[in-house]
């Protein structure tokens, strides 16, 4: 469990995530182990953050299988290129690491059983279970804490005036009333893009 945000205003893209990490009762604090909820993949066209909610056991899995990808094959500069690049990503998943792609007996496609937001010069994405890519165009936020997340961001966008500022209007949000969100909170800024 997590709160997760992606934030995009003023020339600035923003991700941040708390770095508490949650066992059923049992609470695993930044004080005894590094957790980043938050890795930095390089691709051709530039850096990317990559920050996931779910289970643990995602978070290293999707590093080495996004190291393992061909150079030209890692673009995440897209909605197209999000879709292609985890469609890739799904079989590798499956093959070499294992991944239980079933959660229910009516899934219209095999699932990749975890949520992924993703931050860099174009923009801010959302991908799903079922590979449903988003781009957002202002902000969003997913795990335990999104809903706190997502109503104070929305209520701070109008007066904030960086992302970096919705941003932690949000994760402040997460970590004071989601249980299973806690700081220190980890926040990545990128400058935008021109968009031509």
């Amino acid at each position: 469990m997590t709160t997760l945000v992606v934030v995009k205003k003023a020339g600035q893209v923003v991700m941040a995530a708390d770095t508490l990490v949650t066992f059923g009762d049992t609470r695993l604090s930044h004080r005894f182990e590094a957790n980043s909820k938050i890795f930095k993949v390089e691709t051709p066209q530039g850096v990317s953050y990559i920050g996931m909610a779910g289970t643990v056991a995602h978070f290293p899995v999707l590093r080495k299988a996004m190291s393992t990808l061909a150079p030209e094959e890692l673009r995440l500069n897209s909605r197209e290129e999000v879709f292609d690049t985890f469609l890739k990503l799904h079989s590798l998943l499956k093959e070499s690491f294992f991944l239980q792609s079933k959660e229910d007996d009516n899934d219209p496609y095999e699932s990749s059983q975890f949520t992924v937001l993703i931050a860099n010069a174009t923009g801010i994405y959302g991908l799903y279970s079922y590979r449903e890519v988003f781009e957002f165009k202002e902000f969003w936020g997913v795990g335990s804490g999104r809903s706190f997340a997502l109503g104070a961001m929305h209520a701070s966008w109008a007066k904030a005036r960086t992302a970096r500022e919705v941003a932690l209007a949000g994760m402040n949000a997460g970590c004071e009333f989601d249980k299973n969100s806690g700081g220190p909170i980890d926040v990545f800024t990128l400058k935008l893009k021109a968009s031509s």
